[in-house]
This record gives structure tokens, C-alpha cells and sequence, in this order.
């Protein structure tokens, strides 16, 4: 084998792995899903589209791919152009922004009746500026991003609710952010657990070190001496 093909068939091999680590979550229409009942269900409860009407429902339902994602799964990647919206039917995901050292920070976690989007690059016309990771093994709604936004000038009642969300979410990044800077390790600790005490026990505890900016074993060491 030459050099030369050695190297091409690295590049096969390697290109393949990634498609592969990428591609890895499984997608189906609603409406030939084994479980369709429940997922309608569990959209009806999402935070935004809770007050949608019958027909609008029914006007979105096809547009919708349900995605099931293994733990560590990549929704969405940093700076891409390409963007959809997520309606997180199971699990946990996480958004979180990598530097050039590969040195990450986790902005914010999601579960179900919660959703995520990169809404804001998408209307300022940027890539997108974090990465949306599945943290646990989930299920998702999701649909392209120009779908959804169509969608919504057909649906201003939608559309309201689904901004004012963001927007939410946007302050509550900064918030956290803040906190960083002004708490403790213990204060961030509690911190989360009154704001997001249905997500302690379910986000590995390494996750959670991270988000909080402290080390696993800090964490594990406030637990054991009852200081959370």
C-alpha cells in the first residue's frame, strides 16, 4: 500500500467514525412513531405550545421529526449556519460553548416541556454561538429553523409566547452567569436547587460540577459535609 493510500483510506475510515458519532440518533415522523399518542401528548405540554389551537397543531404535526438521541449526541454544533428548533419531549440536554482549547463552559439544561433554539443568531444572521448536547438519552421534537419562523407568521399567538421565552432564557444565562462571580460554591449550589430542584438528581454529577464551575470532588465534598 502506498503512502498515498494509506492516507486516503485514513480519511475514509476517520470520515466514516464521524459520520457515524454525528448520525448516531434515530428520526421518524410522528405519525408513523410507535408511541405517536404519547408524543402528541407530551407536545401539548410543552412550554410553547401549550396554548396552540387544534388546527394549529395539526398544521405543524408533519413538519416535525422526532429524533432519538443516545447520551452525548449533538443536536446542533457551534458556528453552523444551519439551525432548527427543538421541543424536548424526554431528557436532558445541555447548551455549551467551546473555546479554541476545547476548554467548555454549559450555559443552561433543559428537560421535558422545555425547548431549545438558536432563534437569536438565526434572526442577527450569525452562526450559531453554542452547541446543543444531549446529556442523557432523550427524545426530541425538531424542525428547521425557516419552518418554524414561517410557521409563527402564521401563528402570531404563537409567536408572543415563543419570544418572550427566549428572551427568559437569555436573562436567566446571564443570571447565572453573574452568580459565578458572586456566590460561593455552596450558594451556587443552592442556587440551583431552588431554581431547578426537579433537575438535581437527574444530571450527572460531573455535568453539574461543570455548570457550577466547580470540580467534581468539591461538589461531592459539600455533600458529605451537609453544606447542601
Amino acid at each position: 500500500m502506498t503512502a498515498v493510500n494509506f492516507r486516503d483510506n485514513s480519511f475514509v475510515f476517520c470520515a466514516a467514525h464521524l459520520a457515524l458519532r454525528y448520525a448516531s440518533f434515530f428520526m421518524s415522523s410522528i405519525e408513523i412513531h410507535p408511541e405517536k399518542n404519547i408524543i402528541r401528548v407530551q407536545l401539548r405540554q410543552n412550554v410553547v405550545l401549550k396554548e396552540m389551537s387544534e388546527s394549529a397543531f395539526a398544521e405543524l404535526e408533519p413538519m416535525l421529526s422526532i429524533v432519538e438521541c443516545h447520551k452525548g449526541d449533538y443536536l446542533l454544533h457551534q458556528g453552523v449556519h444551519e439551525m432548527e428548533q427543538y421541543f424536548i419531549l424526554d431528557g436532558i440536554l445541555k447548551r455549551v460553548v467551546t473555546n479554541q482549547q476545547a476548554k467548555e463552559m454549559i450555559l443552561r439544561f433543559a428537560a421535558e416541556r422545555e425547548m431549545e433554539t438558536s432563534y437569536a443568531a438565526w434572526c442577527l444572521k450569525t452562526p450559531t454561538p453554542y452547541s446543543i448536547v444531549s446529556v442523557t438519552k432523550a427524545r426530541v421534537a425538531k424542525l428547521p429553523m425557516p419552518q418554524w419562523i414561517a410557521f409563527m407568521e402564521r401563528h402570531l399567538e404563537v409567536k408572543k409566547p415563543f419570544e418572550y421565552y427566549v428572551m427568559n432564557l437569555m436573562s436567566e444565562i446571564m443570571a447565572h452567569t453573574i452568580t459565578l462571580h458572586l456566590l460561593d460554591a455552596p450558594g451556587r449550589v443552592h442556587r440551583f436547587i431552588r431554581k431547578h430542584s426537579e433537575l438535581f438528581d437527574r444530571i450527572p454529577k460531573k455535568e453539574l460540577a461543570a455548570y457550577l464551575n466547580l470540580s467534581a470532588e468539591t461538589l461531592s465534598r459539600l455533600k458529605q459535609r451537609g453544606k447542601i
